[in-house]
């Protein structure tokens, strides 16, 4: 784990009061009108940070009028100030209400004398131009500036009419013969040329003027030879290429064109980097002779660096698609062996370059087509790919210069790559990483580890004789207390905790726990406690929670502490569980219990406001019912033992009609019996559901942690299944379903040790199904017990999720109409409808998407009648409840959207607005937020004064009587 991950309980302690979003405005509006201009500049620089804390359409509306009128009055500097502001905020402006009146504030200023107050609204035109893509006036002041005789002016038009152009179709088609004749003509200086053909990139809204705006570079890159000229025109090229996309085969070919002919580094340089552009952009148009021309420059160059930018984009193609098509469609490729191929003796000749850099992209070469062409006769190049690797690590483990590094980083993942696709080269590769952990630097010590876990939570590499080597290099490192020493101490223990797949010796337990008195402060044990949690190795886990107990300031963080050893007191108390030993299992599970009861008090006690712990506490309370359904499970069958059914129990069942009397004796208590394990069977299928609602509401979970969250759900189901095949219904119960997937790819110990379980359980469940009909009493509740103790004899691992949020994704929502008062309902007359406005924002942590995005959001809007008053009118079903849902789809993380809400019943309805998110994946995500509020229904005056009437007595007249309160829907 990163050192400088983000800890659960990071944000527990609690800021000072702040302001509201009215106050903070009025706040900055006293600098704005203030005398001074540096409290004027001051107010105008905090207006970021007030959209970001606030980002609703009603306060950026009025912060943004108030930002324009000082534009419209303010001095050349304040103006500035409010352009930067503005391009800082640019996701927020769309949701500027009266657009009309800032656009007018704004653009009274382009009628100036003053040039550069002139350049400056231009610039503030073209930051706005997403948001009023086809005003005219703009589009006229920006044409008219282009003929400026002010440079400043003239460059401002030119940023504008850049942004325009991506903007608007319209302004692309008027503006471009404008910008072709400024290019051409012989008055355009030369810089001005420079920054004027950058806009042709934006000429791509349709066929016709992307043609045009290619064949204007094709020119211009003929008829100005010169280095800049050249370079500015090709980028532009293929801007405009990767936007258009239908020229990306002739833009490839152009490049390759200059990068072979053009003698200048400078162009060849940009040639390949617009090369390395389009690799990543669209690998599937690189034909197999693009590849071959760029092979064959690599080779022919005797530049070091020209030869890296081209191995890197050959580097970037061979983890794509391009590869397989370079390979096979080769002509005569079946009597081609692989060696013989210019890539492959390209990436063989430059593994043992002697710059670095070539050498990590020769191996990333050999790796990725080792990983991805199957066929036989690349099948030797697996074994150059990790002689090279092999080299690269002594080489690179040496030195601790940044650019070393780097180049370890990209051999390490490599090697990871390799091992994962071709398992039979795992055992000489661990071997590898080990022999020459003892001589690297720090530095590569920890990435090494980092590479070495990685390949051990994939394939059980690390055999018992190696441990030897790690606690000796363990015992070497902790003897300082440097940062570095630190971070390797963390990354060795996870090695050591990965390799030993079961419980750790006391020995390794006495190395680790002096290495930490010696030389480690109490956040490097919190960190190693943390990956024995994960690899679960609870022991050591517990010892080192209790350890660090006293060595915290916050009680928050004490009860987290506590929290966490009593977690891990209770799962080591499931260590010691055996088969066929049934009461000494129930003890354990007692005893577990009672640790986690423990343990979920404090957990409940480290949760503040601003950090509920709701994952960590409702994956805690899961794990608490299940352990009660297992002991509950295990006491039935133990109980079943006591009354076995007669020999004649189907025959009875078969006449009654009752399928549960076949389990037990025909009694009241067998009968009890078999309904308790109905009942069994029904809690563990309601468990699956509850472990299924925690999965969908863990969006920002990584995809281990979710996976965890799927075997607990998966062992919930494998038990009801066991029950309702072995004992309640046999001759229904399928295994079809439950089959295991096959050969998987398992990404962890713990997930391979599960699954083992799963395919053991399903085959005895199954044997015993085929041996009798009925299933024997006995051998079902001893392989109904036999289940429970091999699945908890699996030690559970508590996933990053639980100690660290690395991404983090919140939804807030606004509704209008809102009460002043929350308590208070909004009220309604009843033969109307309700137009509910419901807007959003979503906010992000540091890294924003890092393991899933959202694609849309899902408003589900419900209403319930919580109080009725007046009399009761026959009304149709439909008009009494409101279900609605909608999705939208956010633009700069903010969406709006409305619904219509019918309360014909007179009384207070209570409206719940849920919003859940949906992934790229068309995945659903329960994230929330749930937003309630109340409406009073009230009767219309016309229906009241109709309604007194009668009770009068007098009756309706005739034009009264054909109307009514729901005449007119």
């Amino acid at each position: 784990m990163a050192a400088s991950a983000k800890s659960f309980l990071a944000d527990a302690g609690y800021g000072e009061q702040e302001l509201d979003a009215n106050s903070a405005l009025m706040e900055l509006d006293k600098g704005l009108r203030s005398g001074k201009l540096g409290e004027q500049c001051e107010a105008v620089v905090r207006f970021p940070r007030l959209f970001q804390k606030y980002p609703f359409p009603i306060l950026i509306n009025s912060a943004f009028l108030k930002l324009a009128d000082v534009f419209r009055v303010g001095n050349n500097f304040l103006r500035l100030c409010v352009l930067k502001v503005t391009q800082q905020s640019e996701k927020h402006l769309e949701k500027i209400l009266n657009v009309d009146e800032f656009v007018k504030r704004v653009f009274s200023v382009i009628h100036s004398n003053d040039p550069v107050a002139r350049a400056i609204t231009l610039r503030m035109l073209g930051s706005m131009a997403s948001i009023i893509p086809e005003r005219k006036n703009a589009h006229h002041s920006i044409r008219q500036s282009l003929d400026s005789h002010d440079n400043v002016e003239v460059e401002a038009a030119i940023f504008a009419a850049a942004n325009f152009s991506a903007q608007s179709k319209d302004f692309a088609v008027g503006i471009c013969n404008k910008i072709s004749e400024m290019i051409q003509g012989l008055a355009t200086p030369v810089d001005l040329k420079l920054k004027l053909i950058p806009i042709l990139q934006h000429m791509h809204h349709d066929a016709s003027l992307a043609s045009s705006s290619r064949q204007l570079l094709q020119q211009l890159v003929t008829s100005y030879p010169s280095t800049k000229m050249v370079i500015v025109t090709l980028h532009t090229f293929t801007l405009l290429a990767a936007s258009s996309l239908v020229d990306i085969p002739k833009q490839i070919q152009l490049l390759l064109q200059y990068l072979k002919n053009d003698p200048r580094k400078a162009v060849k340089r940009l040639a390949i980097q617009d090369l390395k552009l389009l690799a990543n952009k669209t690998p599937h148009t690189w034909s197999r002779e693009n590849i071959q021309a760029l092979c064959e420059s690599a080779l022919n160059t005797p530049y070091d660096s020209l030869k890296m930018g081209m191995l890197s984009v050959l580097s970037t193609l061979s983890g794509t698609i391009a590869i397989k098509q370079y390979f096979s469609s080769a002509p005569g490729a079946a009597a081609t062996t692989a060696r013989s191929f210019d890539l492959v003796k390209l990436a063989q000749e430059c593994c043992y370059h002697n710059n670095r850099g070539i050498a990590a992209h020769g191996v990333r070469i050999l790796t990725n087509i080792s990983a991805s062409c199957q066929e036989k006769d690349l099948l030797p190049l697996e074994q150059d790919a990790v002689f090279g690797l092999e080299a690269l690590l002594v080489l690179c483990s040496q030195d601790d210069s940044p650019g070393a590094q780097a180049t370890l980083k990209i051999t390490l993942t490599c090697m990871v790559k390799l091992v994962k696709c071709r398992p039979h080269l795992s055992q000489s590769v661990v071997e590898s990483l080990l022999t020459q952990l003892h001589s690297a630097q720090d530095n590569a010590r920890i990435l090494m580890c980092h590479c070495l876990a990685a390949i051990a939570m994939q394939l059980p590499v690390l055999a018992d004789g190696m441990l030897g080597d790690l606690v000796d290099l363990y015992k070497l490192i902790g003897q300082s207390a440097t940062d570095k020493k630190q971070e390797l101490l963390v990354s060795l223990a996870t090695v050591i905790f990965v390799s030993s797949q079961k419980a750790l010796s006391t020995e390794i337990k006495t190395v680790i726990k002096q290495q930490l008195e010696n030389a480690s402060n109490g956040w490097t044990a919190y960190r190693i406690a943390r990956q024995a949690s994960r690899m679960g190795n609870h022991d050591m886990a517990r010892e080192l929670y209790q350890s660090l107990l006293t060595q915290v300031a916050s009680e928050h963080f004490y009860f987290w502490l506590n929290s966490l050893k009593e977690f891990s007191h209770a799962e080591q108390c499931l260590t010691g569980l055996q088969e066929d030993n049934y009461s000494s299992a129930l003890s354990c599970i007692a005893e577990a219990l009672k640790s986690y009861h423990k343990g979920i008090a404090s957990l409940t006690a480290a949760s503040t406001p601003l950090n509920p712990l709701s994952f960590q506490c409702g994956f805690v309370k899961l794990r608490i019912d299940l352990l009660q359904a297992f002991s509950q499970l295990i006491c039935t069958c133990n109980s079943l033992k006591t009354s076995p059914p007669p020999a004649i129990a189907t025959t009875i069942a078969m006449t009654s009609g009752n399928d549960l009397q076949r389990c037990g004796r025909i009694s009241n208590q067998a009968l009890t019996l078999s309904l308790q394990m109905k009942h069994s069977m029904e809690e563990f299928r309601n468990l699956a559901t509850r472990y299924g609602d925690l999965y969908q509401s863990s969006f920002d979970a990584d995809s281990a942690t979710l996976r965890n969250v799927e075997l607990q759900q998966q062992s919930c189901l494998l038990i009801s299944h066991a029950i309702e095949a072995l004992i309640l219904d046999p001759e229904s119960a399928s295994f079809q379903e439950y089959s295991s997937n096959g050969t998987a790819h398992v990404e962890s110990e713990y997930e391979r040790r599960m699954m083992s379980v799963f395919n053991h359980v399903l085959e005895e469940v199954e044997s015993l199904n085929r041996k009798y009909a009925p299933v024997s009493y006995l051998a079902s509740n001893t392989c109904l017990c036999n289940a429970v103790i091999a699945l908890l004899k699996v030690p559970l691992s508590f996933q990053r999720y639980f100690f660290q949020k690395l991404q983090s994704t919140s939804i807030k929502l606004a509704l209008s109409p809102s009460p002043r008062n929350p308590a208070e309902p909004i009220a309604v007359q009843n033969n109307q409808q309700l137009a509910l406005k419901v807007e959003g924002v979503v906010q992000h942590g540091s890294k924003p998407g890092l393991f899933r995005k959202i694609q849309s959001v899902c408003l589900n809007v419900s209403s319930v009648l919580q109080s009725k008053s007046g009399q009761d009118y026959k009304i149709p079903i439909d008009n009494m409840t409101n279900e609605m849902e909608q999705r939208v789809e956010p633009h700069n993380d903010y969406f709006s959207t409305q619904f219509l809400l019918n309360f014909v019943i007179l009384g207070t309805h209570n409206i719940t607005v849920e919003s859940s998110v949906i992934d790229s994946n068309g995945i659903v995500w329960k994230t929330g937020p749930k937003t309630t509020i109340f409406v009073k229904s009230l009767e219309d005056p016309y229906s009241q004064q109709v309604r007194l009437q009668q009770q009068q007595g007098q009756p309706p007249s005739q034009q009264q009587q054909q109307r009514t309160a729901y005449s007119r829907f």
